[in-house]
């Protein structure tokens, strides 16, 4: 192809994109009033905690408010919804220029990260009311708990982006082992690191009282780095006899 159909090309999967982004948002609309109701389900149980003589509920700052935050969920829910066509459509615009191993490594690449994503994103999930009730404890008596809006859909949409990734990292780890640039021993011998990592995050993310909840978290993260890690070993350990076999071991 030349470079103007290359273009043409881009831009007629680009306009499939947007279209399916927009249906997903029209569908996300749908639903924004049991998605709010969901999101805020924390501050009406440090509601019913504190009792009546505090204020604790969800304020919008401005006019608009409330339909900025319908439309940023919206947003964020319509780029999950269509997820499958806008995928697809730049995994169809590139796989012209992959090698058939491109393909392959790109397969299993995005069959590891997407439900491993997906459970992060439900791990965040079941932590982030333990986390508002928590931070709501540290409210003086008399004092009210008045959550505005933007920074409140903020601190939900980026904790559950933050977990999510977190348990996608294991993935980026054997994508560089297979890439060269990290050796699986390399990766093994940072476990003291990972661990270590792992429970500080564990013991942010998660109620100081909640043990469990941060023993589980950080175990679950630790599991995966071991199996990032055995898993870059075998593949080194392939790599190495296909190379003695071609007589490439240097």
């Amino acid at each position: 192809m030349s470079l103007a159909q290359h273009l043409t090309e881009l831009r007629r999967r680009f306009i499939i994109g947007i279209i399916a982004l927009v249906v997903g948002m029209i569908i996300a609309w749908i639903f924004t009033d049991a998605i709010i109701w969901a999101m805020t389900e924390p501050i009406r149980v440090v509601a019913a905690q504190r009792g009546d003589g505090d204020v604790v509920t969800l304020m919008y700052q401005s006019i608009t408010g409330p339909f900025d935050m319908r439309l940023r969920i919206a947003l964020a829910v319509g780029v999950i919804f269509s997820a499958p066509v806008w995928v697809w459509q730049i995994w169809a615009f590139l796989v012209p220029g992959l090698t058939r191993k491109e393909i392959r490594y790109t397969i299993g690449f995005v069959s590891a990260a997407v439900p491993l994503f997906a459970a992060g994103v439900f791990v965040g999930w079941l932590i982030m009311p333990h986390i508002v009730e928590l931070m709501a404890s540290f409210t003086p008596q008399g004092a009210s708990n008045i959550y505005d809006s933007k920074y409140y859909y903020d601190f939900v949409f980026k904790l559950l982006l933050v977990v999510g990734v977190s348990f996608v990292l294991p993935v980026f780890l054997v994508a560089l082992n297979l890439a060269g640039v990290m050796s699986g021993m390399a990766i093994l011998k940072g476990w003291r690191v990972a661990v270590l990592v792992a429970s500080l995050f564990a013991a942010l993310a998660t109620p100081a009282a909640d043990i469990v909840s941060m023993l589980l978290l950080a175990g679950i993260l630790t599991v995966l780095y071991f199996a990032a890690a055995g898993l870059s070993v075998i593949f080194d350990r392939r790599r190495a006899k296909r190379e003695k076999a071609l007589g490439l071991d240097l």
